[in-house]
């Protein structure tokens, strides 16, 4: 198997092959694996994988090696790394899980591809008794465990520290909310699935958080979108932190209906969250690790406050990516970006020719909505898009995960990280095309329709898309089908926009569309722009872009290390926020009991 790093798509490989074969006792073979791994392990200064590794194996560690989110590929470079972590990692004692859907057994992923798998969390072709994929992850600290289960808090006034002297649960929670008695040791700017996951984790943690949003009440990041925007993705997987959706919760949430769950979530959780409350200013001493951070809160007053830790939860996005074009000035009609639009039914639209420039999500939606309120809707094409549908693709991604009847959340999220991103990619091949056969006559339909489809770097569809450029492609929930019935017109223009014109919308290839709206559904910047027009240069400077992968595989700053002293990014889907919250605040608690200098570390150069 061989990586290529040649024509700017780097991470792209060829997966192995294996013969077909029954083995009749996977925990057997992979038991006996361990053990010489764990024989290995047990001399750090010479440990020698030849016999256990393939050469172009794959190791993943999320902070249970190193304080950071580590992809290794080839096992020289896995034992280069075991013998340098080693000595303080001590792994040892390995255990395998001998019941329920992870125990061992033999997994036909693709066709020409079977392994072995289990936890702990080994993926290896099944014809050698040598790893093809390994997965570490740190799931607590010992000593500071989360108070779950049988370490639950007791609740009584007795046993709150400082007993009843102290207040009841209410009187301290109006002090806790205002941090009238102490400062946080965590400010997390922006109350999204982003910043409410990540202030139950670290609340949960024992570290003190308090929450901003500029918003008027927690969820109105999503209330305040277009009116008719649904989650694209299933109950099962968009779960909250701690708190699962009911039972009965709709498979796809409507936008405020999932707004008022994150209202709900913040109170039961008990998450300390001022709202109407915008970011003034920021000045870091690196002397001291602390920051100055002055907040203007709704009623007029300001309040500086000195967290150890900012953690930047204003959206995956930056700022809307908005260009501009020759003769726009002239322009007679409405031309707006798509982060501003509402719904189509706020003005009468009836037979107004309406140009949607970009077919990704968004583009999609708002053109399906202004064509539900009687316009004339033309989508502009630059190049191709992939597309999957909520119907059937979105369901066949998650088959034997994250779906109704499926293991526990906890499990699905270990196992769904465990494969490094490039390889994930490679498995994708596969699953996109399956998908693709799956959805044909979709698919067919949109070809005849004149709309351009991209199945993506590799055929790798959606999840390299999203990893990488973080769009470029539409979840299919039923503008497909009015492009394919030519209801909404498409418009295929590979040179892009030349100008406008008073009442015209203008392309480099010549020709021109008549229109009464544009809407520029083009995107959004990296996530360094909100953080640059907020913070200022001097902090952005030191911070790292956001997003696609590493020269080793992960993704860049999110999560993890941002560049930036006590610093950090986050966000994504709400899954993956759901997720990567428990890995950021491990990280902090780290730092903050003395186990990691975090982002104060010395950054590993960047290799080419």
């Amino acid at each position: 198997m061989a990586t290529t790093l040649t024509g700017g798509n780097p991470h792209i490989i060829q997966l192995p092959k294996t013969p077909t074969s029954s083995v009749a006792n996977p925990q057997t073979i992979i038991q006996q694996w361990f053990n010489k791994l764990q024989a290995q392990l047990s001399r750090p200064d010479s440990i020698n994988l030849t016999d256990l590794f393939h050469t172009e194996s794959w190791w993943r560690d999320m902070l249970a090696l190193d304080w950071d989110m580590r992809t290794l590929h080839t096992a020289s470079e896995i034992q280069d790394f075991l013998r340098r972590r080693q000595i303080q990692a001590q792994l040892s004692s390995f255990k395998l899980q001998d019941q329920g859907k992870w125990k061992p057994q033999i997994e036909q992923v693709v066709d020409g591809l079977s392994w072995i798998s289990s936890v702990f969390f080994l993926r290896r072709p099944a014809e050698k008794e040598r790893a093809y994929a390994v997965y570490t992850s740190l799931q607590e600290l010992k000593g500071v465990e989360e108070p779950l289960g049988k370490r639950r808090a007791e609740g009584t006034t007795e046993s709150m520290p400082g007993g009843l002297a102290g207040g009841t649960w209410i009187e301290r929670r109006k002090r806790q909310k205002e941090f009238l008695d102490s400062e946080p040791t965590v400010l997390v700017v922006g109350a999204g699935q982003a910043g409410l996951n990540m202030g139950a984790r670290l609340q949960n943690l024992g570290l003190s958080c308090l929450i901003v949003d500029k918003n008027e009440r927690v969820g109105d990041n999503w209330r305040k979108r277009y009116r008719t925007l649904v989650t694209h993705d299933p109950a099962e997987f968009t779960h909250m932190a701690y708190l699962p959706f009911p039972q009965n919760w709709p498979q796809f949430t409507p936008k405020d209906k999932l707004g008022d769950w994150f209202e709900a979530y913040a109170s039961i959780m008990e998450l300390n969250v001022w709202v109407k409350t915008s970011v003034v200013s920021a000045e870091y001493n690196d002397v001291s690790a602390e920051w100055k951070v002055t907040v203007s809160r709704g009623h007029g007053t300001q309040r500086t406050l000195r967290p150890r830790h900012v953690v930047w939860c204003t959206g995956h996005s930056g700022e809307a990516r908005i260009p501009s074009f020759s003769g726009q000035e002239s322009f007679q009609g409405t031309l707006y970006h798509g982060s501003q639009h509402t719904d189509a039914s706020e003005s009468d639209v009836r037979g107004k020719k309406v140009i949607v420039v970009g077919t990704g999500n968004s583009g999609h939606d708002i053109a399906q909505n202004y064509y539900e309120n009687g316009a004339d809707v033309t989508m502009l094409q630059r190049s191709g898009t992939y597309v999957i549908t909520a119907e059937k693709g979105v369901f066949m991604m998650h088959e034997g995960m994250h779906e109704d009847g499926g293991p526990p959340t906890e499990e699905c999220d270990i196992v769904s990280e465990s494969l490094p991103f490039p390889v994930q990619f490679g498995l994708a091949v596969h699953g996109t095309k399956r998908f693709a056969e799956a959805e044909k006559e979709t698919l067919d339909g949109l070809r005849r329709a004149g709309f351009q489809l991209d199945f993506g770097v590799d055929g790798a569809g959606i999840a390299r898309a999203y990893y990488t450029r973080g769009g470029g492609y539409y979840i299919d929930v039923g503008c497909s089908q009015l492009i394919i019935d030519g209801k909404i017109k498409v418009k295929h223009s590979p040179r892009g926009i030349a100008g406008f014109g008073p009442r015209e919308l203008r392309l480099e290839d010549g020709n021109s569309l008549p229109a009464d709206i544009v809407v520029l559904a083009t995107g959004y910047d990296n996530m360094r722009t909100t953080v640059r027009k907020v913070l200022g240069d001097k902090i952005a400077d030191r911070c790292q872009d956001v997003w696609d992968l590493d020269s080793e595989g992960e993704i860049r700053a999110m999560w993890r290390p941002s560049g930036h002293p006590g610093f950090w990014y986050f966000g994504g889907n709400l899954a993956l926020c759901r997720i990567y919250s428990k890995f950021l605040a491990l990280q902090i608690k780290a730092v903050e009991v003395g186990l990691s200098t975090g982002n104060r570390q010395q950054q590993r150069a960047t290799k080419i």
